[in-house]
């Protein structure tokens, strides 16, 4: 065995994952997604920790989530609550604040995003030693299933008009569902001015300008079973101004 592959071998025994899960009213999918985390973590042997962040659900999801810490443990699940909703890029700095591992894994809390596609992130960021690696609908055999005719053009015109007008580098500009490197992600966020869904959009911008590398992997999103999906009218006039805003400061 070579000297460099026991350095690998080394290297990925010490490394943690610290699984980002941002919540608004989820408390029907949150034990779900935790339990096939838990699993899929347990069965590929990855060490981990999952990262809680309730903005304040009125619908009892921090309750849920307490709830959770006593099964699982405090050294699995930890609740980093906030007293309102304070935006998604936020969430994100807040929980990485509070993350022990070295690699962090942002996704939905809403079951969109399943974990099984995980360990496939793993191996294509060791593979290629990737900064970042995110998951595409759109190269592949990634796809969408539960969209209405009018969201799935929505969002490929979305991508469509981003991927024009930024050149990102990457498949799938507005996609949730990534795995970083804990520096690489801190050195974005310095850089990031967005919040809500435009932070994902200018986290790739970002990534390319300062010279990371991306490695993607095909993925499979499923709209939510439980709740009301949060992309409304609003949402979509803050991207629309965050593309804009990209466009001509990056």
């Amino acid at each position: 065995m070579t000297t460099q592959k026991l350095q690998s071998e080394d290297s990925r025994l010490n490394d943690r994952y610290s699984v980002l899960l941002p919540t608004y009213n989820e408390r029907d999918n949150l034990p779900i997604i935790v339990w096939l985390l838990v699993k899929c973590f347990t069965e590929s042997g990855y060490d981990y920790e999952i990262v809680i962040i309730d903005d304040g659900s009125p619908d009892g999801t921090l309750e849920v989530a307490k709830q959770l810490e006593k099964i699982y443990g405090s050294d699995k699940i930890l609740l980093r609550p906030r007293p309102k909703k304070l935006g998604l890029g936020t969430a994100y700095v807040h929980g990485m604040q509070h993350a022990t591992g070295n690699f962090i894994i942002i996704m939905d809390a809403d079951l969109s995003h399943h974990p099984k596609f995980i360990p496939e992130f793993i191996r294509k960021r060791e593979m290629g030693n990737y900064d970042i690696v995110s998951g595409t609908r759109y190269t592949g055999n990634g796809g969408v299933h539960g969209w209405d005719l009018k969201r799935k053009l929505i969002s490929r015109s979305a991508n469509f008009i981003t991927q024009v007008l930024l050149r990102p580098g990457a498949s799938d500009l507005t996609g949730s569902f990534r795995l970083y490197r804990k520096d690489i992600l801190q050195k974005l966020v310095e850089k990031c001015v967005s919040k809500g869904y435009v932070f994902q959009m200018e986290m790739i911008v970002r990534a390319r300008q300062l010279g990371f590398t991306i490695g993607e992997v095909p993925i499979t999103f499923v709209d939510r079973v439980y709740g009301e999906s949060k992309l409304g009218g609003n949402e979509v006039v803050s991207f629309l101004k965050g593309l804009l805003t990209l466009f001509t400061t990056v």
